[in-house]
């Protein structure tokens, strides 16, 4: 997969991001395209966490955030005055880097987002619920278990819970920030099996400090290096013949 054919979803320029005087983003440029998996990958404090934030205006909930620059989402800049940040948050979905089960039953896990944009009516909530669970994986196990707490289930099902209720509200682009950081060997393969699954109808934008999950799971790769874009490119032209010797360094493990 080398240059893109499509007009990007997300592009973002000349972006700037300071945390009160500390400078977390330095100019970065980067074009996200639709139905693709891009990893962020780079070193603890490089800023790839500070990015994906950006992309849904997630930083906006910190004190003393400044931002430069433009991320246009289908060619709309989500930084211009007015802006529905619901509506934006609804179109651009974040998966944590923990489980985020809510303390209510698996059903109402998956429904609390569409009944905060007006569904109400049960038939069309169990409908989202049911088409939720099973883009993920988790109807069969759970279609009889579905007034069970959400918290009773194990981590991986818990994320795959967390990304079924993003999948509720019919995103275009699934942020997800470390999100296998606290799951076994096997539940983080079927959550990067899960994520090519659904490729062909969300765009997926994935932080991770795995080298491996990035290679396994992605289509193309960004590497940062002290909130700057350092390399981008096809993952595997990335890892098997990065351009920059920071990169080959980053990604062969002579720092990070």
């Amino acid at each position: 997969m080398g240059v893109m054919a499509t007009d990007p979803i997300i592009a973002v320029k000349d972006l700037n991001l300071y945390y009160g005087r500390q400078q977390a983003l330095k100019s970065v440029n980067v074009e996200f395209h639709p139905n693709v998996v891009t990893a962020i990958i780079g070193p603890s404090g490089c800023g790839k966490s500070t990015l994906l934030r950006t992309l849904n205006r997630m930083n906006d909930l910190i004190e003393g955030v400044r931002i430069e620059g433009t991320v246009a989402f289908n060619g709309e800049d989500i930084y211009r005055p007015g802006i529905d940040l619901t509506a934006l948050r609804k179109r651009i979905g974040m998966v944590f880097q923990r489980p985020t089960a809510f303390p209510l039953s698996v059903f109402d896990n998956v429904a609390a987002g569409p009944r905060v944009h007006g569904i109400t009516r049960r038939s069309e909530l169990e409908e989202i619920v049911e088409r939720s669970l099973r883009s993920v994986g988790l109807w069969d196990a759970l279609k009889d278990s579905l007034g069970a707490p959400g918290l009773s289930l194990s981590l991986g099902q818990q994320q795959q819970l967390s990304l079924a209720r993003v999948l509720a509200l019919d995103p275009e682009v699934v942020l997800l920030d470390e999100p296998a950081s606290a799951l076994d060997p096997i539940s983080t393969l079927r959550l990067e099996e899960l994520i090519q699954t659904l490729k062909d109808r969300y765009t997926f934008i994935i932080v991770t400090h795995n080298m491996q999950q990035a290679a396994r799971a992605s289509d193309w790769t960004l590497f940062m290096m002290s909130g700057e874009r350092i390399e981008y490119g096809p993952t595997q032209e990335l890892f098997t013949a990065p351009k920059d010797r920071r990169t080959d360094d980053y990604i062969n493990g002579r720092f990070g």
